[in-house]
């Protein structure tokens, strides 16, 4: 066991800690003993707050959202940024920056920095996009993708949300590192269609690459309806994908893909079964609908689960 306040790995996190590691950690640390997730840890509310606390830079927050106008974009806007400089620009404490450290040097290689917010996933609010991720971050640059997070937590978007739901501004927001998947194709699952709400279907819809390719629209996937109780393919539609973004010499590069791969088939039916199969017990697991990120490299991970929130 890792078990500390600051850090917490993902075998020692359970559902019940959303309020200490953010929804997306909790569902991860809940799946991770069960299901094909890759390892890696968090960095938690309490790390988050006592970086603020210990830099002087909590106090100077508050004054700064006592001056927010939510109706007035350019308020939000300039207060959003004078907020993010804050944080963006301020020195880690050395015992602070020694423990990530020290756990990142466990994982070593490539890992995905995502903000995991305590509100998030929660069944009456959907915060989901409104704070950052940064894929296949290493080493020394790891501190600087940490602070992005973090200062992600006070991007306009999510204060304004925050203001109309009446939610709290306090620093609720964890950080999730994980071991990066160099994804050969990845995609989402839904485990009810989330068109026409049938919940004996699921939706499967994959790229080339990785996923960051459909959250940014930037390329149209591949859609599979799947009957769940036998697993048979009720509609599939194979989408031209233009593009797959890709690690190439330790950065993410959009790749031109030719007109032979970009209109062919990005799963075979044994992946789709493989995915179905998993889903299906994920939803077990919650007995809930759920939303589901998974990669392929040379073999299955899940990368995210959450409950839809929207049905």
């Amino acid at each position: 066991m890792h078990k500390n306040e600051f850090v917490l790995w993902f075998e020692d996190i359970k559902k019940k800690d959303t309020v200490s590691v953010g929804g997306k950690a909790a569902n991860l640390g809940e799946l991770y003993s069960k299901f094909p997730i890759p390892d890696g840890f968090c960095i938690t509310v309490k790390f988050f707050d006592d970086f603020l606390q210990s830099t002087d830079i909590k106090d100077k927050i508050l004054e700064l959202l006592k001056k927010l106008d939510a109706k007035k974009s350019e308020n939000v806007d300039n207060i959003s940024n004078k907020i993010k400089n804050l944080i963006t620009k301020q020195a880690i404490p050395n015992n602070l920056r020694i423990s990530i450290l020290e756990n990142y040097m466990k994982l070593g290689g490539f890992v995905a920095v995502r903000s995991s917010a305590v509100a998030e996933d929660l069944k009456q609010a959907s915060f989901a996009g409104q704070q950052s991720s940064f894929l296949n971050v290493k080493g020394k640059n790891l501190i600087k993708y940490i602070k992005k997070c973090w200062a992600s937590f006070y991007n306009s978007r999510a204060i304004i949300y925050r203001e109309k739901n009446k939610f709290s501004h306090a620093p609720s927001m964890a950080v999730v590192i994980q071991k990066m998947v160099n994804a050969k194709k990845s995609g989402v699952i839904f485990t009810v269609n989330p068109v026409n709400k049938n919940k004996n279907e699921m939706i499967i819809e994959s790229i080339f690459g990785l996923g960051e390719a459909i959250v940014s629209g930037i390329v149209t996937p591949d859609h599979y309806a799947i009957e769940k109780k036998n697993l048979k393919i009720v509609k599939e539609i194979i989408n031209e994908k233009k593009i797959a973004i890709l690690r190439t010499n330790g950065k993410n590069k959009t790749i031109k893909l030719d007109a032979k791969k970009a209109n062919s088939k990005t799963l075979n039916f044994n992946e789709l079964k493989q995915l179905a199969k998993e889903a299906l017990k994920i939803e077990k697991h919650y007995k809930k609908s759920m939303d589901i990120e998974w990669a392929i490299d040379d073999k299955l991970y899940i990368l995210q689960a959450r409950p839809i929130t929207t049905l």
